[in-house]
């Protein structure tokens, strides 16, 4: 079973040497890779210019048994890895555009996808599909990472923006389920409970994306809501939260991916192997370790190992890991033969 392609995983590097242990990572059966410009010291991670970017990325896909996902958090604005300093063309946040016409939304994220489909990128972690519902938030309001308050709105321009995408052969994820518009706090910190702040209304443009026939992939968010999970378990973690909703009530078929399992709303509670297990018992398909405010050259191999325990134990089912294998499988298949589009159910 191929249980390597459940993980996301980022590394440092801007090129992948044979000795490198991402190398054999790959060729072993990595699901996918996180890109990141600079890490938290501000050294350069893996982008350093176009042409070196387009030279890694398809070193990675050479290295590859089959399409390999090659991500990045590129929503525009205030957060982007393929930055101007470096050689990319410049790019606004989704609060600008959201304060225009769809058809400038159109315009520019078809400029920025372009980028990413000349670079070798194929899933862009965005757009970011929260409702700016608390101009306090230190994480989406304060980086301009929204595109407004208004579901409608936030759907229209959203749409926009995952169809200049397609149109380029490169996937989205919309994110941070179930809405992280509203909290007042940073998962990237800490612990973040939006039980008191959240909104039914922040489910509107998943619920509504979905059912126009979005089928890409969602991230969840690291946040505890005591109302949707009892337990308290951070929405990553919450079968309640991605089966129950995600899955049942909306409806969603896709990839669920995690947040970074190394943000501190996680490892401020959970170890590593407790965290991947729970997150695979939840339903997310494929984890995301980032190695970007960490480092873990063995992030893989512990991964996997969790996730084999849960087998031999009898935890969960072999049809359970092959169910998200096969949804994994269906979004590369896209990616790989330029089908990625709406479907309509």
């Amino acid at each position: 079973m191929r249980i390597g392609q459940m993980f996301l995983i980022g590394f440092d590097g801007c090129i992948v040497e044979r000795e490198h242990w991402l190398h054999t990572a790959v060729a072993h059966d990595l699901g996918g890779v996180i890109l990141f410009d600079r890490n938290v010291d501000g050294e350069v991670q893996n982008i350093s210019s176009p042409s070196q970017l387009r030279d890694l990325c398809a070193q990675l896909q050479e290295i590859a048994s089959d399409e390999l996902l090659i991500a990045v958090d590129q929503e525009g604005g205030m957060v982007c890895r393929l930055k101007e300093r470096d050689g990319f063309p410049s790019s606004v946040s989704a609060a600008i555009l959201g304060s225009g016409a769809v058809q400038q939304t159109t315009l520019a994220a078809t400029a920025l996808a372009k980028t990413l489909e000349d670079s070798g990128i194929n899933l862009n972690l965005a757009p970011v599909v929260d409702l700016d519902l608390n101009p306090k938030n230190p994480i989406i309001g304060h980086y301009e990472r929204s595109f407004g308050s208004d579901a409608d709105h936030v759907v229209s321009h959203a749409q926009a923006f995952i169809q200049a995408h397609h149109q380029q052969g490169v996937a989205c994820c919309l994110k941070h389920f179930p809405g992280h518009g509203s909290g007042g706090s940073d998962s990237h910190l800490g612990f973040v409970d939006i039980s008191d702040d959240w909104q039914e209304q922040e489910l509107e443009p998943y619920k509504r994306l979905i059912a126009s026939g979005y089928s890409d992939a969602i991230m969840t968010a690291h946040l505890i809501h005591y109302g949707l999970e009892p337990e308290g378990l951070p929405a990553t973690l919450s079968p309640s939260i991605i089966d129950k909703i995600l899955r049942e009530k909306l409806g969603f078929g896709g990839v669920v991916i995690s947040d970074d399992l190394q943000m501190r709303a996680i490892t401020d509670a959970y170890g590593f192997k407790e965290a991947v297990q729970r997150a695979v018992l939840a339903g997310v398909d494929l984890i995301t370790v980032g190695n970007n405010l960490v480092r873990s050259e063995d992030s893989l191999s512990q991964g996997v190992a969790a996730v084999q325990e849960l087998l031999d134990k009898g935890i969960i089912t072999c049809k359970h890991i092959e169910r998200s294998l096969n949804r994994i499988t269906v979004l590369k298949n896209k990616i790989k033969n330029k089908s990625i589009k709406f479907t309509h159910p």
